[in-house]
């Protein structure tokens, strides 16, 4: 059996309280933190940790687990155990809506991509009508029905979230907006030609477990959490109108918000 590079990880401690996995577990996250497994690579196996650690295989099988269960690893069947990849975005609030963008024909989205140097892809597309629930409502100004825009955004074929966009049916009714495809800049843009001039928009943010759907959806390994955003896009006139519901990775975003000092 082949020892590990020297360096790589350290020993156990026979003096500690904490239990032999977790130390075992502690190493693996500090050689992976600290960049001694890059993105992607496999980590030792089994085998190899058993024999580095002097521990039976269940041992070094619960650390791996505890590393898996906190999303930083995956396991794939047959090849052994890899370093998940960090998150690929950062997504700047402060600048992803800005006019210039639409002006330009780029939505958020495609901006975000070019800016990490990923493909954007968009699928699981629908559009349709429908009664809002009544968050929604509210948030709208009550109308009865509601243009819905669901879709799945993915970066170099990875899904990353996924979104609704609600809009009255009054506004988007008989526009590019009800298409599969509103058309370069997506649909800020074409709110602004049909006389909306956005003006500001209010995000509510959390993060939790995902539900078993979004965990198929959005390809979740174990233990990954999903950030749940709600963003209000508001008009010069104060209208409300859009709203867009969004779930995404919390492993494939940093969320960078700049904040004013007054």
């Amino acid at each position: 059996m082949a020892a590990l590079a020297p360096g790589l990880l350290g020993s156990l401690d026979p003096t500690s309280d904490r239990a032999v996995f977790r130390q075992i577990a502690d190493q693996l996250r500090e050689a992976i933190d600290k960049g001694r497994f890059a993105e992607s690579s496999k980590l030792p196996s089994e085998s190899e940790l058993v024999g580095h650690f002097g521990v039976s295989r269940m041992t070094v099988r619960n650390a791996l687990s505890m590393l898996q269960s906190e999303g930083l690893v995956s396991s794939e069947h047959g090849k052994g155990v890899f370093v998940r990849p960090r998150p690929p975005v950062r997504r700047l609030a402060s600048d992803r809506f800005a006019r210039r963008h639409r002006e330009q024909g780029k939505s958020a989205f495609i901006v975000e991509a070019d800016a990490a140097g990923s493909r954007p892809e968009v699928d699981n597309l629908e559009v349709k009508e429908e009664r809002p629930t009544p968050d929604i409502s509210a948030r709208l100004g009550a109308p009865r029905r509601v243009l819905a825009r669901r879709r799945r955004y993915l970066l170099d074929g990875r899904p990353v979230e996924f979104a609704v966009s609600y809009l009255p049916l009054d506004l988007a009714r008989n526009t590019p907006i009800a298409q599969p495809n509103p058309g370069p800049g997506g649909i800020y843009a074409r709110l602004e030609e049909l006389g909306h001039q956005l003006d500001h928009f209010e995000e509510e943010i959390r993060a939790r477990m995902p539900s078993p759907q979004e965990v198929k959806t959005l390809r979740l390994a174990t233990g990954v959490p999903v950030i749940h955003l709600i963003r209000t896009a508001f008009d010069t006139k104060g209208r409300a109108v859009e709203v867009c519901d969004t779930v995404m990775a919390a492993d494939a975003y940093v969320l960078n918000y700049q904040l004013p000092a007054t």
